[in-house]
């Protein structure tokens, strides 16, 4: 075990003071050994703003998930710090028992988000039995605080509606005269050292980054909107640039993120058609307990017993919370094209991968604008998309959107020229037709939040 001379006693962890296997000594500190789990961002995150400078801990690893390609980098000395002159390497998760007993890990921290309670248990149960800690770290320790008010969009499940949420929340208080900023829940899937800070306010921006369709995904709506987009990857230095332009805030978190900033107020959006996911996922729960405002989302499209499972689970975890009804209703920029043809649907990357929807708005388009068959995309899949459907059995009904890289939309490309459809109906919030060059009519989708009746957003923002 690594020592390191000059730390004092006084300045070891709370945590660590008492237990008899810490070895604590006057001027001598045992450091411990560290892996964190994560997916390409709250990971970094946590890196960041707790352990980088740390000298009680070495992080000798992170792992990887969900995202395809973001493993067998490292983590740049640029963003590690002083402490790591080499960077640090990031493995597959699928590496993590090896690495623990490789290293003589004490410590893993799990560090991403949208998983369900028990294969979150059963990620911690493999850690314990390798012999390491399993540990979740709370906003205490990772929310920064910033000097301009924040509000917070986040959900309990990725696909329950954040983005349109933070777009009517941007237009409110922009057309209340307020300079808005939103700082996006990191995509780093690129040159780590080049995405340090990114600041989007053109389309040209997207270009300079060599941003994926899951990225252009959620900026160019509010890019569309005269809407400045921050991302990437160290948020101490995206906060203090960002307020340097904002007189307002919106953090819009990824998947179902709890915050990387402390808000001064919180909304979560809940999506019916997952109703009771806010006591079975992880971050998620935490969110909807955290929340100031909670949404339901999509109620123009789940049925009744799905709107009055998810008002259960809000009152059961959150019952002092004001809630806002909403639905999301899809618009169709040449519907009378899809009457009576063979569809191939096209459907947002991570709400029907790990968000776990089987379909989005592009399928329900579909089917209420009396498409004759919904093309099965499996049997024409090349590649990576392949891969895709593989790791995701559910899926069979739409294709999703992965574009995590030229490779990758290469092969999107491909599969999309190969299905035996007459168009493609997409329901990703971008024009596809911008960045996928087909042989298909691609047939766009698009839906903004309309809140039903009382308290709305405008009630609910008026303090901030």
């Amino acid at each position: 075990m690594k020592y390191l001379l000059g730390t004092r006693y006084s300045e070891t962890n709370k945590a660590d003071r008492g237990n008899p296997r810490a070895k604590h000594q006057e001027g001598a500190v045992m450091q411990k050994k560290v892996i964190i789990m994560g997916a390409a961002g709250r990971d970094f995150h946590n890196f960041n703003v707790y352990f980088r400078d740390n000298r009680l801990y070495e992080v000798v690893a992170f792992t990887a998930t969900q995202i395809p390609n973001i493993e067998g980098r490292k983590y740049p000395r640029k963003l590690a710090g002083k402490l790591y002159p080499k960077g640090i390497p990031i493995y597959p998760e699928s590496d993590l028992t090896e690495l623990i007993k490789k290293h003589g890990v004490e410590q893993v921290i799990f560090a991403y988000s949208d998983i369900s309670h028990i294969d979150l248990m059963h990620k911690a149960s493999t850690v314990l039995a390798a012999g390491a800690d399993f540990r979740l770290m709370g906003g205490n320790q990772t929310m920064l605080k910033s000097k301009v008010p924040v509000l917070a969009i986040c959900a309990v499940r990725t696909g329950s509606g954040k983005s349109q949420t933070t777009r009517k929340a941007a237009k409110i208080l922009k057309d209340k005269g307020k300079k808005v900023v939103v700082v996006r829940h990191p995509m780093p899937y690129g040159d780590l050292k080049n995405q340090i800070v990114e600041r989007f306010a053109s389309y040209e921006d997207l270009d300079k980054y060599e941003c994926t369709i899951e990225e252009r995904e959620e900026y160019e709506p509010h890019i569309d909107n005269g809407i400045v987009v921050y991302a990437g990857v160290d948020y101490e230095k995206i906060l203090r640039q960002a307020e340097k332009e904002a007189d307002i805030i919106i953090w819009d978190g990824g998947n179902n993120d709890t915050p990387f900033f402390r808000p001064d107020l919180h909304i979560t959006v809940v999506d019916p058609h997952r109703p009771t996911h806010g006591m079975t996922y992880h971050p998620g729960e935490t969110n909807l307990r955290l929340a100031d405002v909670i949404i339901i989302n999509k109620m123009d499209t789940a049925n009744r017993d799905e709107i009055l499972k998810a008002k259960e689970t809000i009152a059961q975890i959150n019952p002092k919370a004001k809630v806002i009804e909403a639905a999301s209703p899809i618009k169709v920029s040449k519907p009378g094209m899809i009457r009576g043809k063979r569809v191939l649907v096209i459907e947002d990357g991570p709400t029907v991968t790990h968000g776990g929807m089987a379909f989005g708005a592009g399928l329900i388009a579909a089917e209420d604008h009396g498409a004759k068959e919904i093309i099965d995309p499996r049997p024409f899949a090349v590649g990576s998309i392949k891969e895709t459907f593989e790791k995701y059995p559910h899926l069979s009904k739409v294709l999703p959107a992965m574009g995590y890289g030229k490779t990758q939309i290469k092969d999107l490309e491909k599969t999309i020229e190969a299905s035996d459809c007459d168009i493609v109906v997409s329901g990703t919030p971008i024009d596809l037709n911008r960045i996928l060059k087909v042989n298909k009519p691609i047939i766009r989708t698009s839906y903004e939040l309309e809140e039903i009746g009382k308290p709305n957003l405008s009630d609910v923002l008026a303090d901030l």
